[in-house]
């Protein structure tokens, strides 16, 4: 048996998924219930997950899953509940600071493939540092349009770009960079790095032995030593917006 305010919340995440591809920000979800805080839906949340009717993905941004709905909901179709946003849906918006944990664990229905559109419509996660790394937060997002021709197979996301460590291979503050999901990257990559599951940064990467280096792109920043253990990747990048 769910509480109003829960039955009310579980609703609302189904109908986000299957209106966009991805749950509903913590601010979404606030303002949807006429709530005054956000520690409120995360009473809500941890309770639909006790009960099993959600499941919270650790350390991947906006990843909730709905379970099961209350059995006086009427069961979906596969097509009505598959987690896939409409070819002409606008992105929606959820503008942000920075990011935590693991990005874009998966962004099916969130982007078309570039063979059949001209622009696609990525998530825009929040600002990344760009100098030190920056504890990462999650409430918040946006999307960007970013040219089919800039992306290749596989998963992507954009991040806006804080900092001017990275200036000399072109990457200034307040670019927008265009991320290939993925763990692999060769030395030299730049790459969004995972750093003690919590900060996440954009750097070059070069691995070694016993070691793992994060190399800025600015004389002015020193290059980061860390055991194998302490850095994930998290994504290549493969391509980068700017506006004038």
């Amino acid at each position: 048996m769910l509480t109003r305010k829960q039955h009310e919340l579980l609703m609302f995440i189904d109908r986000h998924l299957r209106d966009t591809g991805f749950s509903p920000s913590f601010e979404e979800m606030k303002e949807a219930l006429k709530l005054r805080s956000k520690s409120g839906i995360h009473r809500l949340i941890t309770a639909l997950e006790e009960r099993g009717f959600l499941k919270r993905r650790a350390h991947r941004a906006r990843a909730l899953e709905v379970l099961r709905l209350p059995d006086s909901v009427a069961p979906r179709s596969a097509e009505a509940s598959a987690r896939t946003a409409p070819a002409s849906a606008p992105a929606p918006s959820f503008p942000t600071n920075v990011i935590r944990g693991n990005f874009a664990p998966n962004l099916s229905g969130v982007q078309k493939a570039a063979a059949d559109a001209a622009a696609v419509h990525l998530p825009l996660y929040g600002r990344i540092a760009a100098g030190l790394p920056i504890e990462a937060l999650r409430d918040q997002g946006s999307s960007v349009e970013v040219p089919a021709a800039l992306l290749a197979s596989g998963e992507h996301y954009a991040l806006e770009v804080a900092g001017d460590s990275m200036t000399g291979v072109g990457i200034l503050d307040g670019d927008t960079v265009i991320i290939r999901r993925g763990e692999v990257a060769e030395n030299g990559d730049v790459v969004v790095a995972l750093v003690d599951d919590s900060e996440v940064t954009l750097k070059k990467l070069r691995r070694n032995r016993n070691s793992i280096a994060l190399e800025a792109a600015n004389p002015a920043y020193e290059t980061r030593i860390f055991g194998p253990d302490r850095v994930k990747v998290q994504g290549k990048l493969v391509g980068l917006l700017r506006r004038y």
